[in-house]
């Protein structure tokens, strides 16, 4: 089981990678949401802002935080950690239910390239 810190540190990777994006992924980066991503197995949600291609003031909070962001997303550690590590397919693992995306169909239609 993936630890906080190693989840902290795939959400770091994550943000690095969003950074220095080129293009359509660029502009797909480009939001500007608030953003959560649930860790089912250590019941702890982070939380932060998607904003200029970066996520940025993310902290953490233990269960389901009271306000839903824009765009949720809601997995285990050890998924998080293999998604950014280009282990494991966001298509299949979202459509075998590993990982739950919740968001408006225009955001969920411009964040497709960036999963």
């Amino acid at each position: 089981m993936a630890t906080i810190e190693e989840c902290r540190a795939a959400l770091g990777q994550l943000a690095a990678n969003l950074a220095k994006a080129e293009g359509g992924v660029k502009d797909a980066a480009a939001l500007d949401r608030s953003l959560s991503c649930r860790i089912t197995d250590l019941d702890i949600t982070f939380v932060g802002r998607l904003c200029g291609g970066r996520i940025e003031d993310v902290t953490t909070v233990p269960g389901v935080p009271k306000e839903k962001a824009q765009i949720r997303l809601t997995m285990t550690g050890d998924d998080l950690v293999a998604l950014v590590g280009g282990k494991l397919n966001f298509a299949k693992a979202w459509g075998s239910g590993r990982v739950r995306l919740q968001a408006g169909l225009r955001d969920v239609l411009r964040l497709r390239s960036l999963l």
